[in-house]
């Protein structure tokens, strides 16, 4: 049974965004879960707004085939497997390798180790680019943003607003921290999610994107708010989680009567929706979310990681 509530709409009161020496200036005026007026003034460097991302582009799944084969055909020119003639092909917009020779253990041997490479330069071309592989819940499979990557490259550039929420709430009071940052979140305007495994993250911003543009998609205002409770309790364990067209979060918060939460890899989530425009508290979603979880539709993916001192070299 789905659990109806009244949804009262977010309310952005005020944003506002100046040119400072050290960045940029954001101004944000929102009322919160309790209709109470909430404010945040902060700085943001030019570097992390412009320059911290800047190797992620749209995925597109040509010249990613083309640059993993360049980096593959390197790799054997650097270490050639003898016995065996190596042939790198083209049909279409598909690339392929195929091997040839008289002894077909060695011949085996090589497709192994070919495929062995593609697998390490597949992965670290992900890295690098901020996406991964992803297989929904449908069991359908294809490319999306890497999103507890991007969350956790832009903690650092995050970490100026700790101390100014924390004037607000207690860092002692995780659903106060969680439930203040849910707000700020679900207060910024809304743009409609392309479709996760076609879109090639076409429409996805990355958290200081968001508050730049002063808008962003389910996933994105998602990763935005994993980045700020990231920041904010850097050893919180939180999961990421996907529905058809939508997405949400979860945090290790026990849950109280009437919440919704679920198990995942023996951690219990408090699920919370990060989107809006509807002002819902930790614990309540929307409907349509509700009724994923209920029926078991849906993909969580862990976000447990702290912030290393060295995860800024990339």
């Amino acid at each position: 049974m789905l659990l109806l509530v009244p949804q009262v709409q977010s309310q952005q009161l005020r944003f506002n965004k100046t040119q400072v020496d050290q960045g940029y200036n954001f101004q944000y005026q929102w009322l919160d879960h309790g209709n109470s007026k909430q404010a945040l003034n902060f700085t943001l460097s030019e570097e992390g707004l412009f320059n911290r991302f800047r190797q992620f582009k749209t995925y597109q799944s040509s010249y990613a085939q083309k640059t993993i084969l360049r980096r593959i055909k390197k790799a054997m020119q650097q270490e050639p497997i003898s016995g065996v003639q190596i042939r790198y092909k083209q049909h279409q917009h598909h690339f392929f390798i195929e091997v040839n020779g008289i002894d077909k253990v060695k011949v085996d041997q090589a497709y192994q180790r070919l495929n062995e490479l593609e697998d390490e330069i597949t992965q670290q071309y992900f890295k690098e680019t901020y996406y991964q592989a992803f297989t929904n819940y449908d069991q359908v499979s294809g490319v999306k943003v890497d999103h507890v990557s991007i969350a956790n490259h832009s903690v650092e550039d995050l970490k100026s607003l700790k101390s100014l929420i924390l004037e607000h709430v207690s860092i002692q009071n995780i659903r106060q921290v969680s439930n203040y940052v849910l707000a700020f979140v679900q207060s910024i305007p809304y743009s409609t999610l392309e479709s996760r495994l076609t879109s090639s993250g076409a429409g996805f911003n990355p958290p200081l994107q968001v508050l730049w543009e002063n808008q962003g998609d389910c996933d994105s205002k998602m990763t935005l708010t994993a980045a700020l409770l990231r920041a904010l309790m850097p050893r919180i364990k939180m999961a990421l989680i996907y529905i058809d067209n939508h997405a949400f979060i979860g945090i290790n918060i026990p849950a109280k009567s009437g919440e919704i939460s679920i198990m995942h890899n023996n951690v219990s989530y408090l699920l919370a929706e990060p989107t809006g425009p509807a002002l819902l508290p930790l614990g309540t979603l929307a409907p349509e979310s509700e009724l994923a979880i209920n029926q078991g539709h849906y993909i969580a993916q862990d976000y447990h990681e702290v912030l290393s001192e060295n995860i800024m070299a990339k």
